[in-house]
């Protein structure tokens, strides 16, 4: 039992006006729930079949900050997780956000989505509110400059945590995110990351036969993200008049790179994430990048293609290719050459190994989304929650590390970008207050910070 336990139960017990001292912790009852579960033993009040689904002292509690499409849908495969869940907050900058999304999960989850008129938080400070209304797990799922606010607020208050990716923007940011998935861990708090392949059954069989020396020593990666614009920026005459700097920019966060990290970061992360995971998350040493702008994207300042070298202690180099413009080949794939054989993942479902015994991918077809909230509320029931945090601070770095060689066109080493001190998110926030667009970068004239 941990103090973040006995402190669930006191704010359970209290809202009933009841002694807590006079009831068993919920992380006592959560074990022995896991226990009983495994044995075929159903526990009243835990497991709900065909009957309208009610609170009790084990609910645990969600709220949702950040209420666009994929906090929509990380919140609907947290009510498919756990039998004794429940959505009682929500927060978002815009309350039509807000609105359509809990219409939408009112549909697909009626019961299990308690979400008070009172508990509907909008502004800069719902991420506060949410934190602040007796929730148990918060998912984190605004735009990614403001993740290690969220987070360190998070941890602070003691919450379970379901964390999208990319964790940061910006190199100060990502020191925060580090602090935070440290003191989540002393806390014994979980904190499951949104990058989902790692959530994926077939690519964790070949992770594991490519660690097992499967294909020998890992020689080279090559990794490709190629695909159409993910959200394309509207048209700057399209901005209804009165419209803050503030709110323009946060309505298309993905195409300013203080919000969104730039298409590298925001998307092709996962590749680079894939390059991480195959390196037992060994950093590399140093990287070099190309990238730039082909095609017009009226006031956003993000490069729609990057390239970028990853080179490692043993000399071993990894290989990205991202781009997002309309009419050309797309393919996520990933290819890694060893010294016995080669390993593929060719697109969904197709994942290979050619070698001195070839193999393909013939089990479960998993949804890697829903997993990645199975194994997080389990962990909480099981009394060992799961934290991503060095993992997922690391890619996360990787990603930021690309970026600054490709907008500078320097090489630039671990150190470097982990010690950054350039700062694009703002120190603060408030309703309509200036926030000049940063001119978009040029390689040889940007410099590092």
């Amino acid at each position: 039992m941990n103090k973040h336990s006995k402190n669930l139960s006191a704010v359970s017990a209290d809202k009933k006006g009841k002694d807590p001292s006079s009831r068993s912790t919920r992380r006592g009852f959560i074990k022995s729930s896991s226990a009983a579960m495994a044995a075929g033993v159903v526990i009243p009040n835990l497991i709900v079949k065909d009957r309208a689904f009610a609170a009790n002292d084990d609910t645990i509690r969600v709220g949702l900050i950040g209420c666009g499409g994929r906090g929509t849908g990380a919140a609907s495969q947290a009510m498919k997780a756990d039998s004794n869940v429940m959505l009682t907050a929500m927060g978002d900058m815009y309350s039509d956000r807000l609105d359509v999304s809990h219409n939408a999960l009112k549909k697909a989850a009626e019961d299990k989505i308690q979400v008070a008129p009172d508990s509907k938080f909008t502004g800069f400070d719902a991420y506060k509110k949410v934190i602040e209304s007796g929730v148990d797990l918060v998912i984190l799922a605004t735009p990614p400059g403001f993740r290690p606010m969220h987070l360190r607020a998070a941890v602070d208050a003691g919450k379970h945590i379901f964390c999208e990716k990319p964790m940061a923007t910006d190199a100060p940011g990502l020191r925060s995110v580090i602090a935070s998935a440290a003191d989540a861990k002393a806390k014994k708090l979980a904190l499951v990351a949104g990058f989902c392949w790692r959530y994926n059954f077939a690519r964790r069989a070949l992770y594991d036969k490519i660690h097992n020396g499967d294909i020998g020593d890992v020689r080279s990666i090559y990794a490709t993200y190629y695909t159409g614009p993910v959200k394309p920026m509207p048209a700057d005459d399209t901005r209804k008049a009165g419209m803050s700097d503030l709110d323009w920019q946060v309505r298309n966060w993905y195409n300013f790179t203080w919000l969104g990290g730039d298409s590298l970061v925001e998307q092709a992360i996962h590749s680079v994430d894939k390059i991480a995971w195959c390196m037992n998350d060994e950093p590399p040493v140093k990287a070099v990048a190309t990238g730039g702008r082909q095609t017009p994207n009226n006031s956003g300042n993000i490069f729609d293609h990057f390239a970028v070298y990853y080179e490692y202690a043993n000399g071993l180099r990894a290989y990205l290719g991202s781009r997002q413009i309309a009419g050309c080949h797309n393919e996520n794939n990933d290819y890694i050459h060893g010294a016995k054989g080669t390993a593929e993942i060719l697109g969904g479902r197709r994942v290979i190994i050619r070698g001195e015994e070839d193999w393909g991918y013939r089990g479960a077809n998993n949804d890697m989304y829903q997993t990645e909230h199975n194994e997080l509320f389990a962990s909480i029931r099981d009394g060992n929650p799961i934290n991503d945090g060095e993992w997922m601070s690391s890619s996360t770095m990787m990603g930021l590390m690309g970026r600054m060689a490709a907008y500078t066109g320097k090489e630039i080493t671990w150190e470097q970008a982990m010690n950054s001190q350039e700062r694009l998110v703002p120190e603060f926030f408030e309703p309509g207050m200036e926030l000049p667009i940063r001119p978009m970068s040029m390689p040889g004239v940007t410099p590092f910070v």
